[in-house]
């Protein structure tokens, strides 16, 4: 029996499982066979190790630090959410305080497909977005939840923290990247309605490109408002195509 059926041309507008089709009353077996393949890749992708040193490799940046978080492991991070939101004492000592806009952290959260894949990516079109600031060192965090950010910005001393984390896997995308833009971080902030949230970042979903413009547009607004959340708002513009004086989008 046809696997196609008058719903079959609403698959083209979204990932989602529309118009499976029928066999007797079954699924067809490519649908199942589909099904099991998305569910293994979303289990990789939280249960497999993160490679941070491959990360760093690719962002080949100057000074970046690799980090610990209290998650010793892949089944403490996921049964204990608060080790995976304080750092290692090992790496505690290991941040120096200064003076700078901004700290750029790199996490693996709930898919390291997501970090391993396009990380070191997303991470330089963030830093290349925003070139005036003054960033603090990268750091790379294994067994990180969003709120390592805010530790290691109070840490370096940063005025933002902006974090790079592996969102939870879905049935439809393993490998999407979420940001988040915190203003006067701190340790102890669990309030999710003071940041900010750039959700579903990768190549079958928002655009690594666009993603770095719409952070841009939000940590420069924040600046000028001294403040992130809820009563940030994100109306960004469409920004692909605008560019600063220089020739730099913005």
């Amino acid at each position: 029996m046809s696997d196609r059926d008058e719903w079959h041309a609403l698959a083209a507008f979204t990932p989602a499982r529309l118009a499976l089709g029928r066999s007797g009353n079954g699924l067809p077996t490519s649908r199942v066979l589909e099904f099991q393949l998305a569910h293994a890749r979303a289990r990789d992708a939280v249960q497999r190790p993160f490679n941070a040193r491959l990360v760093a490799s690719a962002l080949d940046r100057p000074g970046v630090q690799l980090l610990t978080t209290q998650a010793t492991d892949r089944q403490s991070y996921l049964m204990n959410p608060d080790a995976g939101r304080c750092l290692s004492e090992a790496s505690r000592r290991r941040l120096e305080r200064g003076s700078h806009d901004a700290a750029l952290v790199i996490a693996d959260g709930l898919s390291s497909t997501a970090i391993d894949s396009h990380g070191a990516a997303l991470a330089r079109l963030v830093l290349d977005s925003l070139p005036t600031l003054n960033w603090a060192p990268v750091t790379i965090v294994s067994g990180g939840r969003v709120a390592i950010g805010d530790y290691i910005a109070q840490a370096l001393g940063a005025q933002f923290s902006v974090v790079l984390i592996g969102e939870r896997p879905g049935l439809s995308a393993a490998d999407s990247i979420g940001i988040y833009v915190t203003f006067a971080p701190r340790p102890g902030l669990t309030m999710d309605s003071e940041r900010n949230c750039i959700s579903n970042v990768r190549p079958g979903g928002l655009a690594l490109e666009d993603a770095a413009l719409r952070l841009a547009w939000l940590v420069k607004e924040a600046r000028k408002r001294r403040l992130t959340g809820v009563d940030l708002k994100e109306d960004a513009p469409d920004l692909r195509g605008i560019a600063d004086p220089r020739g730099r989008a913005i």
